[in-house]
């Protein structure tokens, strides 16, 4: 899904202008960064957070040259879902496997010839 997608959503099922839905969709994005930024933490429950980490100045390499390169030390953004995330993203892979094999008689008797 891109942001495009989304906005097209929104609009759909809020029923709103695709203007409308576009600055919402913005603010939401804007506010996540501007927290991120300022180091805050976001969660959003059953959704998951977010949050930043600290990577450690290392050396790295040209992968053209083999020239050793300094990387600097920076934040990264990080997500971490949510169980209920989780749980629903892997629904419905649960769910085919178990489909895809057949079935086991239920019936406790023995067949009858």
């Amino acid at each position: 899904m891109t942001k495009a997608d989304l906005i097209d959503e929104v609009s759909r099922l809020a029923e709103l202008t695709r203007k409308d839905s576009e600055v919402i969709v913005e603010t939401i994005f804007d506010s996540v960064v501007r927290s991120l930024r300022a180091g805050d933490k976001i969660e959003i429950r059953g959704f998951g957070s977010f949050r930043t980490r600290q990577r450690k100045p290392r050396v790295g390499r040209n992968p053209k040259t083999g020239e050793r390169v300094d990387v600097p030390a920076k934040k990264i953004p990080f997500f971490k879902p949510s169980k209920e995330l989780k749980d629903l993203v892997n629904e419905g892979a649960a769910a085919a496997p178990a489909a895809a094999t057949p079935a086991a008689p239920t019936s406790s008797a023995p067949p009858t010839t």
